[in-house]
């Protein structure tokens, strides 16, 4: 039976308490927290400048100010971690054009209560809908999950709006709930009849290629363009982040991330595992929600991802963080988990930070911070038989055997006065969040803008010399009587 629905959100609708998890209603956010959000970008580079006096004081101010072309609303989970010698650092794992977030971030605003709901949609979604050369046609919040938060979203553009807004959840596998036409706007199939949509936000979480060109008339944030150059595929995202090291190369500015090697057949993965001396990550580049993610500590895990049968024909391999005595072997030496403060049992966990941020003309701004825990504690040693993902794994969605999603909120870490005194960080380290964050977004930005030409085409087949995944290539949507390249605006 189809779950895909069509439904009209209209003004007013707004009800905190349908769009936050429960216990973030009644959460206050921490003070160092609700201070940090106070600082404007100017302070905060000029604060980490301070700190790393090797950086380019105009690189690291014009970087916080910039405006991407395509890339603005995007999380980054971001890894606080320490090297063989003690030095602490925060290293990016992967950035996503969809993320999740608001309903676990306690919000300020007490009258209203729509907190980063609002702030996104007002200073960079609605914009972006008052753009010329739109075509005619009404507002639309596009989902494949995370009912709690889209719909929060469809309820705060029609209260700014002040029109009605289609909430449509668009699952895998559903052909009939809307189409792109030949002059590639959106068009929603509803009970009454065809909709057309002059502006579009997008939380399609699973594969959105298969359903959407890459760009379109229709204005959508963030187009598919976005998903393809590295925010839902994490080899083109590798390859971007390459290429911005590159150009900040004698600035004092990089971003860090895991050791990656991409391109890697399924037949060579056992290789790379072996020279990261046994311990590694291999991953399905197009998946995410923790989904096609293998933490491979032993020579069981490995062999049981050998055995698996897999959608695409290429997988990237990184370097395992792992704790202090299992981590992979690296160029750059190892990094392991700085970890959760100590419970009362002595128990050290790994947790990840989701940060996100949107741009609006004066540059990027935060939006909503939470972290995550994984669901054991880090062990000293590596036993035979232990699960390495349990210990790791930070991701919160689960998906049912029946394909719908659920969480697992007990792991959740608020920025609330409980929670995040257990992440053992400060102000300086979400300082440098934030920048590496800007940073990966500004990197995967840069990769879309590469990957379209000056008249605003999709350049299809440089993608495919840089992604050449057969199994992806297929899957990429084409509007009606598309010739050389998509047209649209993003």
């Amino acid at each position: 039976m189809s779950n895909a629905r069509c439904e009209r959100i209209v003004p007013g609708s707004f009800e905190p308490e349908h769009h936050y998890y429960p216990r973030v209603l009644n959460a206050h956010r921490h003070p160092l927290v609700r201070f940090f959000l106070s600082l404007s970008n100017d302070q905060l580079a000029e604060r980490y400048i301070h700190l790393h006096p090797e950086a380019d004081r105009d690189r690291v101010h014009s970087l916080l100010a910039h405006r991407p072309t395509h890339f603005r609303w995007a999380g980054a989970d971001v890894f606080h971690v320490a090297t063989d010698r003690g030095v602490r650092r925060n290293v990016v794992i992967e950035t996503n054009s969809s993320p999740s977030g608001q309903k676990s971030m306690p919000y300020d605003d007490e009258e209203m209560g729509m907190g980063g709901y609002r702030e996104l949609m007002e200073r960079t979604f609605l914009p972006m809908t008052r753009r010329r050369g739109l075509p005619a046609g009404e507002l639309a919040v596009i989902c494949d999950k995370n009912p709690m938060e889209t719909r929060a979203y469809a309820a705060v553009l029609a209260e700014l709006s002040g029109e009605p807004v289609w909430w449509v959840h668009w699952p895998q596998g559903e052909e009939n709930i809307a189409f792109v036409d030949s002059r590639g706007v959106l068009n929603l199939r509803t009970d009454n009849g065809q909709v057309p949509i002059r502006a579009a936000f997008k939380y399609l979480t699973q594969r959105p290629w298969n359903r959407l060109p890459p760009l379109t008339r229709t204005v959508v944030l963030n187009p598919v363009l976005v998903c393809l150059a590295g925010g839902r595929n994490k080899l083109m995202a590798s390859k971007a982040y390459d290429l911005m090291n590159a150009d900040l190369d004698g600035t004092g500015i990089r971003l860090r991330t895991p050791e990656t090697i991409w391109d890697v057949a399924k037949q060579e993965v056992p290789l790379w595992v072996e020279r990261m001396g046994g311990v590694a990550v291999v991953k399905v580049p197009y998946a995410n929600a923790g989904q096609g993610v293998y933490t491979i500590t032993s020579k069981s895990e490995l062999d049981a991802f050998m055995a698996m049968e897999h959608r695409y024909d290429l997988f990237i391999v990184q370097s395992l963080i792992g704790n202090a005595a299992w981590s992979s072997r690296t160029r750059e030496g190892t990094l392991y988990h700085v970890g959760t403060i100590p419970n009362k049992k002595g128990e050290i966990f790994a947790a990840d930070l989701r940060f996100m941020v949107g741009a609006d003309p004066s540059g990027f701004y935060p939006l909503a911070i939470y972290a995550r825990r994984a669901r054991k504690p880090l062990a000293p040693t590596l036993e035979s038989g232990v699960s390495s993902w349990d210990m790791l794994g930070t991701n919160l969605s689960k998906q049912n055997e029946d394909g719908s999603w659920t969480t697992e909120p007990e792991r959740l870490l608020l920025m609330d006065s409980r929670d995040f005194n257990r992440l053992g960080i400060g102000l300086d380290d979400l300082t440098e969040a934030y920048i590496q964050t800007v940073l990966s977004v500004t990197a995967i930005d840069e990769m879309a803008k590469r990957l379209t030409t000056k008249k605003g085409l999709f350049r299809r087949k440089f993608f495919g010399t840089l992604n050449s995944d057969a199994g992806l290539l297929r899957e990429i949507c084409r509007i009606p009587g598309e010739k050389g390249g998509t047209h649209a605006t993003s």
